[in-house]
């Protein structure tokens, strides 16, 4: 018969253990124990003092050119307003001049992909091969 207690031949009824609520007063019990010994442990610290650093600009690195392209289609030879068809001339003549010349391209926030490809494409046609991209964004002509 379907119920919660069950009969033994002589009338008497037979003890049931029901494990759902043994198994509440457990969790219970755990998470007491968790929560109390999380409050025992206290951090002991020393105060210490950290050097700060001190920040000094660097000199510009003379081997290294920013070209920037911003919305309009104007580019900029480290912060000197040039045309498009100026950078091929000026990266050959950068080519002779340093050894081991580097570039980075970095663009206006709003600058069209096409101008800025261009000028990736002349950069390696000029045959220097250190080449960045900047990715964050910063005022045109900065």
């Amino acid at each position: 018969m379907a119920g919660s207690s069950s009969k033994v031949e002589d009338g008497k009824k037979k003890a049931r253990i029901e494990i759902i609520p043994l198994i509440d007063v457990i969790f219970f019990l755990l998470a007491t124990f968790v929560l109390f010994t999380l409050s025992l442990s206290k951090i002991a610290s020393l105060p210490v003092n950290l050097p700060v650093p001190v920040t000094t600009p660097s000199p510009p690195d003379p081997d290294m050119v920013t070209l920037q392209i911003s919305d309009q289609g104007t580019c900029y030879w480290n912060k000197e307003l040039i045309q498009i068809g100026e950078i091929a001339p000026r990266l050959s003549n950068l080519k002779t001049r340093v050894p081991n010349p580097r570039v980075l391209i970095a663009g206006d926030d709003r600058a069209k992909f096409g101008i800025t490809v261009t000028a990736l494409d002349e950069v390696r046609k000029a045959g220097i091969t250190q080449v960045s991209v900047e990715t964050r964004v910063r005022a045109t002509g900065r």
